[in-house]
């Protein structure tokens, strides 16, 4: 008869997971993924290196969690701020603050996730988070386009652009330093954004203000 692992069993597991991948992250928030190594990780962690082994056989296999997981809680986080907004605008202006102030809270992990140069096996990873970001823009345009709120447009192109933008002027090597500034770059950079998609100036502006009050 196989063996069946009892809940309490499964729930340890699962910490000790959980565990292992916040110490990568950690590392890589300091780091990039060139500090994600196991040994590393594991004193993090505070458990032997044989135990991440366990758990994943290699540094690749770990990095490539850590980008899932970092994925799925960043679009996560965006879907729960643009599902709230009152309408097809104000969704898409949160959707754009909410990933822009996520990724100024960590820069260094946010561009580890997305632009990093990184191993051809592990880029694949990178690229779906990106093509995932996209996704979720184009649809809050395609809503909003859909709605009269915005000029009839590319969505699809709209949403990639979006994350180009937002990388770019955020968090890739171009990004200006933000430190003590980051709610005025975050605002300016939605601005620039809304008025690129054809929304009016003032508008735009007012949008702006209402999502920061939104998320106060």
């Amino acid at each position: 008869m196989p063996y069946r692992r009892t809940a309490n069993v499964e729930r340890r597991l699962a910490a000790r997971h959980a565990a292992i991948i916040a110490a990568a992250q950690q590392a890589a928030s300091e780091g990039g993924m060139a500090a994600v190594r196991i040994a590393a990780v594991a004193q993090r962690a505070g458990i032997a290196a044989g135990t991440v082994y366990r758990y994943f056989p290699g540094k690749t296999d770990l990095v490539a969690a850590l980008l899932e997981e970092t994925a799925e809680r960043e679009i996560a986080a965006l879907r729960r701020a643009a599902d709230v907004a009152p309408g097809p605008l104000s969704a898409l202006s949160a959707a754009i603050m909410t990933f822009g102030a996520r990724a100024l809270r960590d820069r260094r992990l946010n561009y580890a996730a997305t632009a990093e140069p990184v191993d051809a096996e592990l880029d694949a990873l990178r690229v779906a988070f990106r093509k995932a970001l996209a996704a979720e823009f184009s649809a809050r345009v395609a809503a909003a386009v859909a709605g009269g709120h915005l000029p009839e447009q590319d969505a699809a192109l709209a949403g990639t652009a979006l994350v180009g933008l937002m990388i770019e002027a955020l968090i890739g090597p171009l990004a200006a330093e933000a430190s003590g500034r980051e709610r005025t770059l975050l605002q300016s950079l939605t601005l620039l954004a809304l008025r690129a998609l054809g929304v009016a100036d003032a508008r735009a502006r007012g949008l702006v203000v209402q999502t920061v009050i939104g998320n106060q």
